[in-house]
């Protein structure tokens, strides 16, 4: 085994790949672009360390002590080095140089090295080696898919505005049957792509033990010929349906043969046909796109002398894995920061944390129908999602204690006390509580409100209740507001004394 030992990812994804996803040996090892003798090298000290999937609690230290326990001693005897016989070829390609210089520069770095007849015949058999005819792939029913996108679109016109866009079209193919899978959708993000390969996989009913996918930024945040590194959101399609995603090595485009020639099959039997159609939905065209796909699976392969649904249903469809109970739901994560109201903002609502996270940086994951909050890898809240803009989603355990004496008055008190008043600010404070997506919020702005008949009359605060429900300003601003304008209307107005003057008749003076 190397000297260098893997990362922590890299162990977890071996032992997902092996325990969860049955993978043998040689698929894990192309799967995380390691040797195949690493692989088992890996799996033995595991198994002899009593080491199962899933880890559960198992931090980083603990799980080196457990693989390699003390270091290793390195051998006494160390293999002699070897060149990159990649960068020997380039060089012997210039002009001037020989297989004897490089030899000779060589020698110079590595005196215990091989000699020059040594050397040469290592040369001559990488040489061999890398230029022989390259075989046939040969793919197993059911155990891979390929993805891309395709280079054409197709046009969407919005019906309202009359605004012309160009959709992209996700394309999946299964190399054993060729048998092909499209839509259109809105772009090319990582909520798209992701949902197309849950849309794939539905549509073929099972799935794959390994997807090949393209170097884009939506499946591989950096693109590398050895250890190319997946999209987390990518990585988590991936464990929830227990596939290995394989990207195609760099230049190399037999890696994803299948799927560029399925492109250039969807490009001439499905979106050429509909080129002069004027499609107002992506869900009107793809509609058609299943219209002109089921007649592509159905075209007698000339090669074959066979369809492609009927190579599918032969090789791929018996090897396909089930389907998940619940298909994957596509997850947006974003890094918040807790506000001093211990809540965290996601698309303009408000959803509570523990009151002692204030100011701390939290994570979300939200889906279409959850929102959940982790502090440094684990949960501390979740909630369900609400579209609606301005709202709290608060729950009462993540409230202080000084809070908490919220708890001592419900609905029906203040409601019975705003009755008291009277039938407008009952009205009022009825409203108050429906505006909030939980009562609770609203009991503050509702006892301030009911607090304001110690210092006004309650046919004062009656009025001030029925303008602020005419106006819809469901708050304890609204109505102080209202009655400080309505004590100003009400105070009359006294006219000043005229000043004492010996010219001044009095009232007797006209009697």
């Amino acid at each position: 085994m190397a000297q260098e030992r893997l990362t922590v990812r890299k162990i977890r994804e071996i032992l997902r790949l092996k325990y969860e996803a049955g993978l043998s040996n040689r698929a894990i090892a192309g799967a995380c672009n390691i040797s195949n003798s690493t692989v088992g090298e890996y799996l033995r000290r595991a198994e002899a360390a009593g080491i199962s999937w899933p880890l559960g609690e198992l931090g980083e230290d603990e799980l080196y002590q457990k693989l390699f326990g003390d270091p290793v001693p390195v051998p006494e005897t160390q293999p002699k080095p070897l060149p990159n016989w990649e960068e020997v070829h380039k060089e012997l390609r210039k002009k001037g140089v020989t297989l004897q210089l490089v030899w000779m520069e060589y020698i110079e770095k590595h005196p215990d090295g091989y000699k020059h007849s040594q050397f040469g015949e290592y040369y001559r058999r990488w040489k061999k080696e890398h230029s022989e005819p390259i075989m046939r792939n040969v793919h197993v029913g059911g155990e891979r898919m390929q993805v891309d996108y395709a280079g054409q679109k197709i046009r969407i016109v919005n019906p309202e505005t009359g605004e012309v866009s160009m959709a992209p079209v996700f394309v999946a193919v299964l190399p054993a049957s060729n048998y092909t899978y499209a839509e259109v959708q809105s772009g090319e993000n990582q909520c798209n792509w992701n949902n197309g390969h849950v849309r794939a996989f539905a549509f073929i009913g099972g799935v794959v033990k390994i997807v090949i996918p393209d170097n884009l930024k939506t499946g591989v945040t950096k693109p590398d010929y050895y250890e190319p590194s997946i999209n987390l959101a990518y990585q988590e399609l991936a464990e929830y349906y227990q596939i290995a995603v394989l990207p195609a090595r760099v230049r190399k485009p037999r890696d994803k043969g299948k799927v560029e020639n399925a492109v250039q099959n969807v490009e001439r039997w499905v979106i050429a046909p509909l080129r002069n159609r004027t499609f107002f939905s992506l869900a009107e065209a793809n509609q058609a796109i299943r219209e002109k796909l089921d007649e592509l699976n159905n075209k007698m392969m000339l090669a074959a002398g066979r369809t492609r649904r009927q190579e599918f249903e032969d090789i791929d469809l018996p090897n396909l894995k089930p389907l998940p109970e619940k298909p994957y739901e596509y997850a947006v994560r974003k890094t918040a920061r807790v506000n001093i109201d211990y809540h965290v903002e996601f698309e303009k609502h408000f959803y509570s944390v523990p009151h002692i996270l204030i100011h701390q940086e939290v994570d979300l994951r939200v889906t279409e129908h959850l929102v959940e909050v982790f502090h440094k890898g684990k949960g501390v809240a979740i909630h369900p999602r609400s579209s609606k803009a301005g709202g709290y989603s608060t729950l009462r355990e993540h409230m202080p204690p000084n809070h908490q004496f919220l708890n001592k008055i419900n609905t029906q008190q203040l409601l019975s006390w705003a009755e008291k008043v009277g039938p407008k600010t009952h009205e009022f404070i009825n409203a108050t509580l429906i505006s909030r997506s939980f009562p609770e919020q609203a009991y503050r702005s509702c006892l301030g409100i009911l607090n304001l008949a110690k210092k006004y009359p309650s046919s004062r605060l009656e009025q001030a209740c029925q303008a602020a429900l005419e106006s819809k300003s469901l708050s304890y601003k609204a109505v102080k507001d209202e009655l400080e304008w309505l004590a100003k209307q009400a105070t009359p107005s006294i006219p000043e004394a005229l000043p004492a003057h010996d010219n001044i008749r009095g009232h007797e003076y006209y009697q």
